[in-house]
């Protein structure tokens, strides 16, 4: 279900492939649905470490920035939607958030913007400076090293905000936030956002070799029986690539985010789905993926993280199962899906998924919990 019409072209405007529903289920309510996690210690407590810094200090590492850059599909689709609309960025002044080696800073100047900022609170920042100057950009494109939120910017707004801020699972480390304030703070009415949509997809899979090397290992590590160890981690999702043909069961959007209008307490959900199996198989888990969609100019541009898709480095996210089960095709699999910024880490993301599903020789009725971080 990919957001294509019959012949493989790009549609100017595109729907959902089914409505999203806020869940009413008991038990997901976002209020109180993560309660009974343990807490770590917070700020002024023995043992409070700030996660922040460990977030931006990562991304000081140069092995991130250069897996960044060679993932192919990520970087040309940024550089296509800029470099094809050079009508939308002539003479505009741009802000890049978390502008990283300032690939995307480039583009913009490269597309005939006047002036371009870049913002990132990592070290790299001092060597993107160095970046723009040998590249002779140095006269339109400004690095500034910092947090959005806490840094002054040379103007009071800007025409364009650019950002490649999506995570695994799309919403993990809750860099959408930062663009988010960065828009209700310096974007110009009538400015425009790359990209301007994000949609979350679910989907069923069956993966009985890596399920069964995962959990059952530890039942029997070199004589000593580890199998206590299983539901933790069950509890850790998978980011890894799944082949399209383990994805049985039709694929929904559970989330649609329109940036120009979402608020960061939207990106905290709990919404229903309705999954019908596409054949008769083993059920392990659910896997998730993402899509982003530069909508402005002639073309719609998508960046897309299907397992149908060109591999990207956000892979898919795999939440196993703690019993996994038999389905047959046709079979309708329902529940809720509660995903939440984990009150000890808001980089980090907590997700609750029920699923339930009746035929001629089962009942499922579950609901199983993860922590991605």
């Amino acid at each position: 279900m990919e957001l294509e019409n019959n012949n493989g072209k790009p549609q100017k405007h595109i729907k959902p492939v089914s409505k999203i529903e806020a869940s009413s289920e008991e038990g997901f309510d976002l209020s109180n649905c993560f309660k009974q996690q343990k807490q770590t210690a917070k700020a002024g407590q023995v043992g409070y470490v700030k996660e922040a810094d460990y977030y931006y200090d990562s991304y000081s590492h140069f092995n991130i920035h250069e897996e960044m850059l060679k993932d192919v599909m990520r970087t040309e689709t940024y550089r296509d939607s800029i470099i094809k609309n050079r009508h939308l960025f002539e003479g505009k002044v741009v802000l890049d958030v978390g502008c990283g080696t300032g690939i995307l800073s480039i583009f913009a100047a490269r597309a005939g913007a006047k002036q371009v900022i870049g913002v990132d609170a990592a070290s790299i920042a001092e060597v993107t400076k160095k970046i723009i100057k040998e590249n002779k950009l140095d006269d339109k494109i400004t690095i500034i090293k910092g947090k959005i939120e806490e840094v002054q910017l040379p103007v009071e707004k800007v025409d364009i905000i650019i950002s490649e801020w999506m995570g695994y699972f799309l919403l993990y480390e809750s860099m959408l936030d930062c663009v988010l304030w960065a828009r209700d703070h310096y974007l110009a009415e009538d400015g425009l956002l790359f990209p301007d949509r994000a949609i979350m997809y679910l989907s069923t899979i069956e993966d009985e070799k890596y399920y069964d090397e995962m959990f059952n290992f530890w039942d029997d590590v070199y004589g000593v029986d580890m199998s206590c160890i299983k539901p933790w981690v069950r509890r850790e999702p998978l980011v890894e690539y799944v082949e399209a043909e383990q994805v049985n069961g039709s694929i929904v959007p559970i989330l649609d985010i329109d940036l120009k209008t979402v608020q960061i307490k939207d990106l905290d959900f709990s919404n229903k789905y309705q999954i019908q199996m596409r054949r008769n198989q083993r059920v392990h888990g659910f896997v998730s993926w993402f899509e982003t969609l530069f909508s402005h100019g002639d073309e719609v541009l998508t960046l897309s993280t299907s397992p149908q898709k060109t591999n990207t480095h956000w892979k898919q996210t795999i939440f196993y199962l703690e019993k996994p089960f038999d389905a047959n095709f046709g079979d309708v699999l329902q529940g809720s899906i509660a995903v939440k910024k984990a009150e000890d880490n808001e980089r980090n993301i907590d997700v609750k998924i029920s699923c339930r599903l009746e035929n001629n020789h089962q009942k499922v009725d579950a609901i199983n919990q993860y922590k991605l971080n």
